[in-house]
């Protein structure tokens, strides 16, 4: 399946906790003020890569903690995304987690959640969310793996089971 990248990071230490390989998609419907990506906005923008290509890459670094996927807004893209994730989930060489940053709420995408968008689909998939839209008003940059003080670093399974956002505090994300 392809997905319409901005780029790729193979080892960031800021995309979320550990060394993570980062999946910069394409596309951003949110155009948040201060945005940290503003060229990932553009849906014209961009590149096409194949999935298979990029689960290639991630097995082949033995480091790596995680898999984030950021932006642009990978809700944009989510059944490519899902694909993707349910790859690393399945392989057996290595226990990643997955997460993903978004402009959209939690809330927001599960009530609008369809086969269409996918929504569901990823969230599904997912470990971690931080969402929430980019508030420049808000940057802190006290924040462990977050831009401002509105975003929340979501436990999406526990979320999901208990129908409600389950956040971590940044004490427990000092522990990541």
């Amino acid at each position: 399946m392809k997905i319409k990248i901005a780029g790729l990071i193979s080892e960031s230490i800021v995309d979320g906790p550990g060394i993570r390989f980062t999946v910069f998609t394409q596309g951003c419907p949110h155009n948040c003020e201060g945005c940290h990506n503003p060229e990932t906005h553009d849906f014209n923008g961009g590149r096409w890569e194949d999935t298979d290509n990029i689960f290639e890459m991630i097995k082949k670094d033995p480091i790596l903690d995680g898999v984030t996927f950021s932006g642009g807004d990978p809700f944009c893209q989510c059944k490519p995304l899902a694909e993707l994730a349910d790859k690393i989930h399945a392989h057996t060489d290595f226990k990643m987690n997955v997460m993903a940053y978004s402009g959209y709420t939690f809330e927001y995408l599960v009530s609008h959640a369809n086969e269409e968008n996918g929504f569901m689909e990823l969230l599904k998939r997912l470990d971690y969310l931080v969402d929430g839209p980019f508030v420049l008003s808000k940057r802190s940059l006290e924040l462990k793996f977050m831009g401002s003080s509105n975003q929340r670093y979501i436990d999406v399974q526990k979320s999901l089971e208990q129908n409600k956002v389950v956040e971590l505090t940044q004490e427990e994300l000092s522990l990541m």
